[in-house]
């Protein structure tokens, strides 16, 4: 049982394929980690074990009757709860919608299911999945599995936490600030943001509409490198619904060789409203350059003047992109009273959490900068884009921190609510970044990086990822906080 909690979802599917282990064998075992770990850090939501159980005896048979098997025949996974998983709770953290359940899948898990996938549950979100620590007023907080006094990150934090916890080989998230690589990098496991378009996000909510469907990407998360290219072929490719989705080819991850090729890295990116990074996550990324420069690769230092504005320009980007604001999601349609809904906060009374009322009044008062302003600041977006993109070329990547710390403790972001803009610049630069492990740091908390290329270059990024796995270890079952 321990060996299954181990494996990847390709070395799963291999096995069950030769029959050396049966799903149900499979299914079961991370079932019974998922309840003995669930307690305590509060990852999945909703659970649906019995359908799972007899899908994996019907994967069983088809394995007995030697029929041609998907690529993903029997393996069980995880759904972040914005993505549709019919019959189970859709409700994105959000009360209004507690007692909505999903009528048909999302696309995305569609596919994975029509790739021979078993979906396990659904898992925890931030409220209307717009904040980087996971709690809300439906389900509560999810922990860290490494410390369970630190935060998961969001919104993908119930997947980050299953997955890291053994739980679930592999899940899908969504990403619009870092909400697949701040939760895989707080939690140790591999988290892959695709190039902006790349999958399409019908089914999940809150929807994203005009250039805001680019920025908002779905994607895969996973204990195993291996596992990111083809849980993203899978995935992606019109669905001739959202009209976002571009077509794009990759090359396979094992043709990228690091030989000559430059390595770019970016300690800090300063940008204003933003702490800086620490000494830890420095030398994280030294250590990541250090080992993908290992074949003779060239390590240059990469930065930009531009990037001091990152906050304003992701604000800008996102608002100036169409579709509804955060505030009119919150209210059904109508911007909430900001003022009485913290009053009621104050009192436990208000059926929002203080960080998505504090999000909503952030993004009413950027939004009052004035257009010329905004078309500054999308314009300065749109040059920062091209500037990255010349600098990354066809053969290089950057390596840049996800985050300026390790996991923070519970509540320490609303004190620091502007650190996800590490992450965050990438989504409207709409470039594939892949979140990559470097072992345990202070307290025996992840450590990590990010790795970028250019657009529709997501091989690149998850050719690093196996590298840098294969090198320093990758992902490792905690042990100590869930003993």
């Amino acid at each position: 049982m321990e060996q299954l909690l181990k494996m990847g979802a390709m070395e799963l599917a291999r096995n069950i394929a030769k029959k050396k282990v049966s799903s149900l064998e499979v299914v079961d075992a991370h079932i019974a980690r998922i309840e003995a770990v669930n307690p305590k850090i509060n990852a999945v939501v909703a659970q649906r074990f019995e359908q799972a159980r007899a899908e994996a005896k019907a994967a069983g048979e088809a394995v007995v009757a030697d029929a041609k098997l998907p690529p993903l025949h029997g393996v069980p996974f995880t759904v972040k709860d914005t993505f549709a998983l019919t019959g189970m709770p859709h409700t994105a953290g959000t009360v209004h919608r507690k007692d909505h359940i999903a009528q048909q899948d999302a696309t995305a898990v569609a596919r994975l299911r029509a790739a021979g996938a078993i979906p396990l549950g659904v898992t925890n979100v931030p409220e209307l999945a717009m904040w980087f620590e996971t709690y809300n007023q439906v389900y509560g907080r999810t922990c860290n599995p490494y410390g369970l006094d630190h935060i998961v990150g969001g919104s993908s934090g119930g997947e980050a936490a299953i997955i890291a916890a053994g739980g679930s080989p592999f899940g899908i998230g969504s990403d619009v600030g870092g909400s697949i690589r701040m939760p895989a990098f707080f939690c140790g496991i591999f988290g892959h943001k695709p190039t902006g378009g790349a999958v399409p996000m019908t089914g999940h909510y809150p929807r994203a509409s005009g250039a805001a469907g680019r920025y908002n990407v779905a994607g895969p998360m996973a204990r195993r490198a291996k596992d990111l290219m083809p849980l993203l072929r899978i995935m992606a490719g019109s669905d001739d619904q959202d009209e976002s989705v571009i077509d794009l080819e990759w090359d396979e991850p094992k043709s990228v060789g690091f030989k000559n090729r430059r390595i770019l890295v970016c300690h800090d990116i300063n940008a204003k409203l933003a702490v800086g990074t620490n000494q830890e996550m420095r030398t994280a990324v030294e250590r990541a350059a250090l080992a993908l420069s290992g074949k003779g690769g060239a390590v240059e230092s990469w930065s930009s003047p531009r990037l001091r504005e990152a906050v304003f320009i992701w604000s800008a980007m996102l608002s100036q992109a169409g579709g509804p604001s955060f505030g009119e999601l919150m209210g059904q349609g109508k911007s909430p009273s900001y003022a009485f809904e913290l009053l009621r906060s104050a009192f436990g009374a208000s059926k929002h959490t203080f960080p998505a009322i504090v999000l909503a009044l952030m993004e009413e008062l950027f939004g009052r900068q004035g257009e010329q302003e905004m078309r500054r600041l999308v314009q300065l977006g749109v040059e920062l884009r091209q500037e990255l993109e010349e600098a990354l070329g066809d053969d290089a990547i950057l390596i840049m921190p996800t985050h300026p710390r390790q996991a923070p403790k519970h509540n320490v972001p609303l004190l620091r609510p502007f650190d996800f803009i590490f992450t965050g610049i990438l989504n409207v630069l709409e470039l594939p970044c892949t979140a990559v492990p470097m072992g345990l740091g202070p307290g025996m908390v992840p450590l990590g990086v990010q790795i970028v290329a250019g657009h529709g270059k997501d091989h690149m990024t998850i050719a690093a990822a196996q590298f840098l796995e294969k090198n320093n270890g990758g992902w490792a079952i905690p042990v100590r906080s869930l003993m």
